[in-house]
């Protein structure tokens, strides 16, 4: 299964600026499809088909919009997800760059709490799993400890946020 969705990218100076209501319109309806023709979603916000295109496009450059295709880690063969805990000595944005690098690693934010960075990662299996963890993760400059939370079942992830 493919689902088109609209993805936060990494901030942006430009996109701390608010939108205003025609730009809401357009991003809540590229949230229900990354596929709608801006023919379509032109004649809902009241802009022609041009208009809406260079809206996007003005939306993408400044980083406030990313439009991508989601997958299902299952059906392409990553049986295991799991958030990891990682406790820091030192730099933490270099321990985090460290694991931006990592291709199993899909999510990384550093934190305030008893983590210093969260991070998601998607594996085949519990032996991959295993090895990130255990021989990648732990054996960074900088890494104190860390904790595995295993997904047992996903019930909800959505993308529809951000303009209400």
């Amino acid at each position: 299964m493919v689902q088109t969705v609209l993805a936060a990218p990494e901030p942006h100076p430009a996109s701390h600026a608010l939108l205003d209501d025609v730009g809401k319109a357009i991003v809540e309806q590229l949230q229900e499809d990354g596929r709608r023709p801006y023919v379509t979603i032109g004649r809902s916000v009241g802009l022609s088909e041009a208009a809406v295109r260079q809206r996007v496009a003005r939306l993408q450059e400044a980083g406030v919009i990313q439009i991508v295709a989601v997958t299902d880690p299952l059906q392409l063969g990553f049986r295991r997800q799991a958030m990891v805990g990682v406790r820091t000595d030192g730099d933490v944005v270099d321990v985090a760059d460290a694991l931006a690098e990592m291709p199993e690693v899909d999510y990384v934010v550093i934190t305030a709490g008893s983590f210093d960075v969260l991070v998601e990662a998607v594996c085949e299996d519990d032996e991959h799993l295993l090895e990130l963890v255990g021989r990648r993760i732990r054996a960074l400059p900088g890494v104190r400890s860390t904790e595995t939370f295993v997904y047992m079942k996903l019930r909800k992830q959505h993308y529809n946020w951000g303009t209400r």
